[in-house]
């Protein structure tokens, strides 16, 4: 079974970026090989309104069947709001951790993201890991797309 990896805002604008362009095409093109599936939400179709052009319009490069929709629940809501309550980011965080509701609520193999500040960061997945277990939710794996590619032989 192709591994499910749910891909936020920063992993596709990722691919233009100098510092993260070269994990981040490495990415998706396991994802064109039928490697992976990439999971994305309507989440991240509001946050790419507001992006530039080549960004916004990346992933139309691809065809559909590479992808998993997955739509922004009151479940998910609830489950964001929960990570801000148990104070494990502040509330300008609050679509960090809906992105990470719905990787968790939509049981995903690996939520991908290039935000270190918020997301992949030992002691936040910690607390987003706790308030899941509390609430009867499997723990998130949470890793930079660095972590999901090949290097050659290795």
């Amino acid at each position: 079974m192709k591994q499910k990896i749910y891909i936020d805002t920063s992993v596709v604008g990722g691919y233009f970026d100098e510092e993260f362009k070269e994990a981040t095409i490495k990415l998706f093109e396991r994802l064109e090989n039928n490697e992976i599936i990439f999971v994305v939400s309507d989440l991240l179709d509001l946050e790419l309104i507001n992006a530039p052009l080549q960004v916004r319009e990346h992933l139309l490069n691809y065809s559909f069947d590479k992808f998993q929709r997955v739509e922004l629940t009151e479940d998910a809501i609830k489950l964001a709001d929960t990570y801000i309550e148990e104070k494990v980011v502040g509330k300008s965080s609050l679509e960090d951790c809906r992105h990470i509701a719905l990787a968790t609520i939509n049981k995903v193999d690996v939520l991908a993201s290039w935000n270190f500040k918020h997301i992949v960061n030992l002691d936040k997945i910690k607390g987003y890991n706790s308030v899941n277990l509390r609430l009867g939710y499997s723990m998130i794996e949470i890793r930079s797309p660095k972590d999901l590619v090949n290097y050659g032989n290795e």
